[in-house]
C-alpha cells in the first residue's frame, strides 16, 4: 500500500527487514529523524541495523537499552536511542537527543514513550507482527513533514 505520506511493505525474515532499512539509509543525511516503533521483538533493532549497515557505520548495532543512547561513527553518523526505559515524558527532553545528534541520522526505538520531546517532523517506521507467520513484519512508513515526504517518495520510486 502507498498513499501519499504512508507506505507499507511485508517482509518474510530479518534478513528483508533489514534490507528495506539499507534501502531507506540511502536517503537519509544529517539532522533526520527516523522513529522505530513496534512490541518487543517486532523487528525495530534488525530494521535499525539495516539502517547503520546502509550508513556504512564503524560498529555494529545492537539495542541501546541500557545506555539510552548509542553513537555509530562512519560517513554519516547513526545515533540509535532507546527510551523503553523512560517512565516519565519529561526525561526525553533532558536527554537533549537533537541537540545530540544534529550531525547525524537519530534512529529513536519506543518513540512513544516521549514524542511530545521529539521533533514533529520525522519518518514513523512502524513495525507489527503478522498473524499466523511468525518471521513476517508489516512495516509502515509515515512522513511528517516535506523532507519526508520526499524521502518516503524517494523509498517508494525504489520499490
Amino acid at each position: 500500500m502507498s498513499t501519499a505520506n504512508r507506505m507499507t511493505r511485508v517482509t518474510t525474515g530479518a534478513a528483508q527487514t533489514r534490507a528495506l532499512g539499507r534501502r531507506l539509509s540511502r536517503m537519509l543525511r544529517a539532522g533526520d529523524v527516523v522513529l522505530l516503533q513496534g512490541t518487543l521483538g517486532a523487528g525495530k533493532t534488525a530494521f535499525a541495523q539495516g539502517v547503520g549497515q546502509g550508513l556504512k557505520v564503524e560498529t555494529a548495532v545492537t539495542s541501546p537499552t541500557f545506555v539510552l543512547m548509542a553513537r555509530h561513527d562512519g560517513p554519516l553518523r547513526l545515533y540509535h536511542a532507546d527510551l523503553y526505559r523512560l517512565t516519565d515524558p519529561s526525561e526525553v527532553a533532558d536527554l537533549h537527543l537533537i541537540e545530540e545528534a544534529r550531525d547525524g541520522v537519530l534512529l529513536v526505538e519506543w518513540p512513544e514513550r516521549g514524542m511530545e520531546g521529539l521533533p514533529g517532523e520525522h519518518l514513523l517506521v512502524t513495525l507489527e507482527m503478522v498473524e499466523g507467520e511468525p518471521k513476517h513484519r508489516r512495516i509502515t512508513i509515515a512522513s511528517r513533514g516535506s523532507r519526508y515526504d520526499r524521502v518516503l517518495d524517494g523509498l517508494g520510486a525504489r520499490g
